[in-house]
């Protein structure tokens, strides 16, 4: 079996444009409503629907290869790196404040062009204190770049990428591709939707690095489209991924196995699409949710503020079930007659809303 690198005429990928122009019309709207409700906001929830985006993208970037780092310290990072904190916060772990940073990195220069040198610095904040690879090197050595799963002695390889000793041509083609590269005659969103999904593909199938190959591809992948739109795009890529991430697996498989690639861009562009309605979303909650504190604010004392603000980090999705007393009970370490009653209070208010009815009464927050 031949993979695309193998192939006559790599890196030249064809593709039927028109496959995806219901999908780029699509984006119009939704990336137009999300930037009017945007502009909307006041100055206080726009930034807090940027970190919410960064905090996302990073936790769920690593999420997608099997790694899980705490969300108050990629939190703290990314205030730290962009200057929130009036006193930088501590984070003791490496790699959330490593993931943290390439956000930052990754939005702060979308304007620049992509080097060589910039992959590699992206690199080397992924894995700080690494002996097992070398952070910033492309990888090296005579055994093959092989993309496996299985059990031991039945593995199945998805994919084999280039020789090692081929890491420098092959990204130094993709550096000039990349710069040099226009899809300005099918209009900027659609140059933003090709570009996004040709270099994710691209990059992914050299695979320049002994490990964080997806991170720092789907990092190229926001940087492509941030600068084709000319201005940081706010979703998340890698949440909307990592939602159906054997999906993303097999698609990539299929892509990396020709150079007709309209599948993978049809793919790719959904992603960009449903990332963006993701992203709409949670502007909306965000929005129900300063409504709710304004209007309950003098009406809450502590321990309701702390159920409520766990209820609402769920975001969109809501809290799983609803509350009931024993969550309640779990999260404020009070009484069940002392839950029961502050719940029933919160009802009254009109701040929850109750479903079922006795020993199963659950409730949710009012935020309509």
């Amino acid at each position: 079996m031949a993979y695309n690198w193998q192939l006559a005429g790599w890196p030249e990928f064809t593709y039927d444009v028109a496959q995806i122009q219901t999908t780029i019309l699509a984006f119009a709207q939704e990336t137009g409503e999300m930037n009017g409700l945007i502009q909307g906001l006041p100055e206080e929830l726009k930034q807090e629907t940027m970190l919410q985006l960064m905090l996302s993208e990073a936790i769920k970037t690593s999420e997608i290869e099997g790694e899980y780092i705490s969300r108050e310290d990629v939190m703290s990072s990314i205030r730290n790196n962009l200057g929130l904190n009036d006193i930088p916060v501590n984070v003791r772990d490496r790699q959330a404040s490593g993931v943290a940073q390439l956000m930052v990195q990754v939005r702060e220069t979308f304007q620049e062009p992509l080097s060589l040198d910039m992959l590699k610095s992206w690199h080397q904040l992924l894995f700080p204190d690494q002996s097992r690879i070398t952070p910033g090197d492309w990888r090296h050595g005579s055994a093959p770049m092989q993309v496996v799963s299985g059990a031991y002695g039945r593995e199945v390889v998805h994919y084999e990428a280039p020789p090692s000793d081929r890491m420098q041509q092959e990204m130094e083609a993709f550096e000039r591709w990349y710069n040099s590269t226009s899809f300005s005659s099918e209009g900027q969103l659609a140059e933003a939707i090709l570009k996004s999904a040709i270099a994710h593909l691209y990059f992914e199938s050299i695979h320049p690095f002994e490990d964080g190959n997806g991170r720092i591809g789907r990092a190229v992948a926001e940087k492509a489209l941030s600068q084709s739109l000319n201005r940081p795009v706010m979703l998340s890529l890698s949440k909307t991924i990592e939602a159906n991430k054997q999906t993303y697996y097999n698609a990539l498989k299929q892509a990396q196995r020709t150079l007709d690639i309209t599948e993978w861009i049809a793919y790719f562009a959904q992603v960009i699409l449903d990332a963006q309605r993701d992203a709409k979303a949670m502007v909306l909650f965000t929005l129900k949710k300063a409504k709710f504190y304004d209007h309950y604010k003098n009406q809450l004392d502590e321990r309701h503020m702390k159920v409520i603000g766990r209820m609402l980090s769920e975001g969109p999705a809501g809290f799983e079930g609803g509350i009931t007393a024993k969550k309640y009970m779990a999260i404020t370490k009070v009484s069940k007659a002392t839950a029961t009653r502050d719940l029933q209070h919160l009802h009254a208010l009109g701040a929850l809303i109750a479903a079922g009815g006795g020993r199963s009464v659950r409730y949710e927050l009012n935020l309509d």
